[in-house]
C-alpha cells in the first residue's frame, strides 16, 4: 500500500493523495534526483492481479512517455514497487476542462476554439506516433493556471479490459464514437469524433446525447441526429458549427482525415467565422467503406425502435434482406474481350470495295431493319390514336398499369402534416409514426412562436412525400435584446458588479493573481468587454488578487563568510537587509554570527534577511596606570587578561611609580596581548668624574623584568 512519506523507485517521495479514478489513485510526489514535484498514478489493487492488464498498462505508459509536447501531460517514468504499478507524470497546477465548463456554464467562441486547437495539436503528435487516446473527454483535459491546455491519460482506455470499460463507461460514453459504441475498430478518427463532442459541450454547456443508461446513450451516438448546437448557442458562427458537424459524422470516413486538417479549419474559423468553408467528404466514397450487418440492425432496433435516417445516409446502409452478392457480378456482365472484337466487327476489305458495290449481307440487314422500323412506327401511331380516341384495345393495359403504379405510390408515400408550433420531440414522434425522419436545421428568433417550438419546416403541409424522407425543421428561440458589455476594467468589484447588473447581465467572478492590477480591481470579463451579448447572459469578471505571493525557504548562512551568505540569500529569491558587526569569541572574524529570519523558515519571495557579522574577539581598552606602584599596576593588567613586561627608567616622577605604558592608556589591545609598564628610578644623577662613572656604571643603567599572565 502506498503511504505518505514512502519513497518508490529510489527517487519519488510520496507527499499526499490528490485524487482518484476508476482504475488508479493519484499522489503528489517529489522527484528527489531532479528536485521537482510530480504526479504519481498508482494502479488500484483490484487490477494488479490481471497480468494481461498490467502488461498493457505498462506498454501504453511507456509508449505515452515518448510523447513530449506542451499540450500533453508528459509521462516521465513507469515502474513497479512492492507489487504497486505506477506511472510518474508531469504535475499540472490547474483544473479539468469539465470543472471549467461547469463553473462558467459555457465558454466563449474564441475560448472554445483556442482550447480545441491546443487539444488537437497534442493529439496530432500522438497520432503521428501511432498512439490513439480513445478516451477524449473534458475530464481528461487540464487547464493550467497560466492557461495552457494539456491532454492527459494517454493509452489508459486502450489498456483497459472489456469489463473495465463496461464498469466505467458512464463517465465517457457521452463522448464515445459510434464505432467504439458498436465495439468495432477505432482509430485516430475516433478521437476526432470525441473532440467534436467536447467542442459541442464547450459552446453549449451540455452534451448532445444523454440518457438514463450507458446503452441508451451509446445507441443515440449510433443512430440519432445530433441536435444543432445553435439551439443552445445562437451566437455560434456558421464555420465552427460545420466543423463540429464534420467531426461528429456517424461514418468515420466523412470526418476529418487527420488532426492537421482540423487544426487548419479551426484557425480559419477565427479569421472568417461567418463563412462556411468546411469541405464535406464525398458521400459515395464514404459509403463504400461502411456496412451494417443484420445482427447490428436487429440490436439497434431493439434499443432504439424505428428511427429514419436522413436521405443522405440511406445509401450508406443496405436494409434489403433479399440482397445477395451473386446478383451483381461485374466479371460476368462485362467482358470486354468477348463483346468487342475489332477484327470481327470492322473489316475494311469486305465492307468497302473499289467498285462501290454494296455487300449483299449488308443490303439484307438494311432491308430487314427498314421493315422492323416501319412496324415499330405503325405500332406507336396506333397506340397514340388509342389514347386520343379512348380505344380500349390500346388503352386498357396502360390503365391497369397506371392503376397498379398509383397503388404502389400510395403505399410508399404520405401526406405531410403541419408540425409548426410543436416541440422537436413531439414532432419527431409523429413523423416517425408516419415513416418520416426529422433533423434540426438550426434556430431563429421568433415573436410568433415560443422558444423550443418548431417555426419552419422544409416540406409544406399536405405535400405528398415518400416514406423515409427526412424533414428539416427550424427551432424558435426567444428574441432577446443585445447589450454591449461595458468597459469595467480597473473598477472595483462592487462598482463593476453594479454597472453590469444595471445593463441586465447576471454577474459572477473569479479571482486570480496579477502582477500589475491592484487587488480587488477588475482585470477583464468573459465574454469580452465591448462584445454584444443578450440580456440575462452571465458575465464572469476576473478580479485581481494582486501579485502572486511566492514562498521560499530561507537558507542557513551562519558560520559562513559574508560573501557566501549574500550569494545564497540572493539565489533563494530574497534580499539582503541590514548588516551589522559584533565581537565574538566563537565565530571567526568576517563570518555570520546570526541571521533574521532564521535559516529553514518559509517566507515570501523578496523578504529581506538581516545579518550580524563577527569582528572576532572583543579588544581590551588599556587602563591609565600613571602613578600606580608596580604591584598594583601588574594586578590591574592581569585582571584584564594581559601579560606584563616591567621596565625601569630614570624619570622626574616618583621613584617606584608607573610613569608610562606601551600601549598607552585608552588604546585597544587584543586579549592576552603583552603590555610594557615603565617604573621611575627617580631623577637621573649628575656625572662627576670618569672614575666615579666607572665605579657607578651599574647603578645608572636601565633594568627590566617581564612577567606573564598568572
Amino acid at each position: 500500500m502506498i503511504k505518505s512519506g514512502m519513497v518508490i523507485g529510489d527517487r519519488y517521495e510520496i507527499l499526499n493523495k490528490i485524487g482518484s479514478g476508476g482504475m488508479s489513485l493519484v499522489y503528489k510526489g517529489r522527484d528527489q534526483k531532479l528536485n521537482r514535484y510530480v504526479a504519481v498514478k498508482v494502479l488500484k489493487s483490484e487490477y494488479r492481479e490481471d497480468k494481461n492488464f498490467v502488461r498493457k498498462f505498462r506498454e501504453e505508459a511507456q509508449a505515452a512517455a515518448c510523447l513530449a509536447h506542451p499540450n500533453i501531460v508528459n509521462v516521465y517514468d513507469v515502474g513497479e514497487e512492492a507489487g504497486n504499478h505506477y506511472i510518474v507524470m508531469e504535475l499540472v497546477e490547474g483544473i479539468t476542462l469539465k470543472n471549467y465548463i461547469e463553473r462558467k456554464g459555457k465558454l466563449t467562441i474564441k475560448e472554445a476554439t483556442s482550447i480545441a486547437i491546443q487539444v488537437s495539436m497534442g493529439l496530432e503528435v500522438a497520432h503521428n506516433n501511432d498512439i490513439v487516446h480513445r478516451d477524449i473527454k473534458p475530464q481528461n483535459i487540464m487547464i493550467s493556471k497560466d492557461g495552457k491546455v494539456k491532454v492527459m491519460d494517454f493509452g489508459i482506455a486502450k489498456a483497459a479490459t472489456s469489463e473495465t470499460i463496461a464498469s466505467n463507461a458512464m463517465g465517457s460514453v457521452h463522448y464515445t464514437s459510434p464505432e467504439q459504441a458498436r465495439g468495432g475498430y477505432s482509430d485516430a478518427k475516433s478521437d476526432i469524433y470525441s473532440l467534436g463532442i467536447v467542442m459541442y459541450e464547450m459552446v453549449t454547456g451540455r452534451v448532445p446525447f444523454d440518457g438514463e443508461t450507458t446503452v441508451a446513450v451509446a445507441v443515440k451516438h449510433l443512430q440519432e441526429e445530433m441536435p444543432s448546437p445553435k439551439i443552445f448557442c445562437p451566437e455560434l458562427p456558421v464555420s465552427l458549427e460545420h466543423i463540429i458537424y464534420k467531426c461528429t459524422e456517424k461514418i468515420a470516413a466523412r470526418r476529418y482525415a487527420n488532426m492537421a486538417e482540423l487544426i487548419a479549419d479551426l484557425k480559419q474559423s477565427l479569421q472568417t467565422p461567418d463563412i462556411n468553408f468546411v469541405k464535406s467528404v464525398n458521400v459515395d466514397e464514404a459509403a463504400k467503406t461502411v456496412m451494417i450487418t443484420k445482427d447490428d440492425l436487429t440490436q439497434i432496433k431493439k434499443e432504439t425502435g424505428r428511427i429514419h435516417l436522413p436521405e443522405d445516409d440511406k445509401e450508406e446502409y443496405d436494409f434489403d434482406d433479399d440482397y445477395e452478392e451473386d446478383d451483381y457480378d461485374d466479371e460476368d456482365d462485362y467482358d470486354d474481350e468477348e463483346d468487342y472484337d475489332d477484327d470481327d466487327e470492322y473489316d475494311d476489305d469486305e465492307e468497302y470495295d473499289d467498285d462501290d458495290e454494296m455487300d449483299p449481307r449488308l443490303e439484307k440487314i438494311m432491308t430487314v431493319g427498314g421493315i422492323a422500323a416501319a412496324i415499330i412506327i405503325l405500332i406507336i401511331i396506333l397506340m397514340l390514336a388509342g389514347k386520343i380516341f379512348g380505344l380500349g384495345f390500346f388503352s386498357g393495359g396502360d390503365q391497369k398499369e397506371e392503376s397498379k403504379q398509383t397503388e404502389e405510390e400510395a403505399e410508399n408515400t404520405v401526406q405531410m402534416i403541419d408540425v409548426k408550433g410543436m416541440s422537436y420531440e413531439d414532432a419527431k414522434t409523429k413523423l416517425n409514426e408516419m415513416g418520416l425522419g426529422i433533423k434540426s436545421g438550426g434556430s431563429e428568433e421568433s415573436e410568433e412562436y415560443e422558444e423550443g417550438q418548431i417555426m419552419k419546416q422544409s416540406v409544406d403541409p399536405e405535400t405528398v412525400v415518400e416514406k423515409g424522407t427526412t424533414i428539416e425543421v427550424v427551432i424558435a428561440i426567444e428574441k432577446v435584446e443585445m447589450v454591449k458589455v461595458p468597459d469595467i476594467a480597473g473598477q472595483t468589484l462592487e462598482d463593476a458588479k453594479y454597472r453590469l447588473e444595471q445593463e441586465g447581465f447576471i454577474v459572477d467572478y473569479t479571482e486570480l493573481y496579477h502582477d500589475t492590477v491592484k487587488a480587488g480591481k477588475v482585470i477583464k470579463t468573459s465574454p469580452d468587454i465591448g462584445t454584444e451579448q443578450a440580456k440575462g447572459t452571465t458575465i464572469i469578471m476576473s478580479v485581481s488578487k494582486g501579485a502572486e505571493t511566492k514562498m521560499t525557504t530561507v537558507p542557513t548562512v551562519t558560520n559562513t563568510t559574508r560573501e557566501n551568505a549574500q550569494v545564497a540569500i540572493k539565489n533563494a529569491g530574497l534580499e539582503i537587509g541590514s548588516i551589522t558587526e559584533a565581537y565574538s569569541d566563537t565565530v571567526a572574524s568576517g563570518s555570520v554570527i546570526s541571521q533574521n529570519p532564521d535559516g529553514g523558515s518559509s517566507v515570501e519571495e523578496g523578504v529581506t534577511v538581516d545579518l550580524v557579522i563577527s569582528k572576532g574577539p572583543e579588544k581590551i581598552t588599556m587602563p591609565n596606570l600613571w602613578g600606580n606602584p608596580k604591584d598594583r599596576a601588574i594586578e590591574k593588567l592581569h585582571a584584564l587578561g594581559l601579560s606584563v613586561e616591567v621596565y625601569e627608567e630614570y624619570s622626574d616622577e616618583t621613584e617606584g611609580r608607573v610613569f608610562k605604558t606601551t600601549p598607552a592608556a585608552d588604546e585597544k589591545v587584543e586579549p592576552g596581548a603583552m603590555v610594557q609598564i615603565y617604573l621611575s628610578k627617580g631623577p637621573k644623577p649628575e656625572e662627576s668624574t670618569s672614575t666615579d662613572n666607572s665605579q657607578n656604571a651599574g647603578s645608572g643603567s636601565e633594568s627590566s623584568e617581564s612577567t606573564g599572565t598568572e
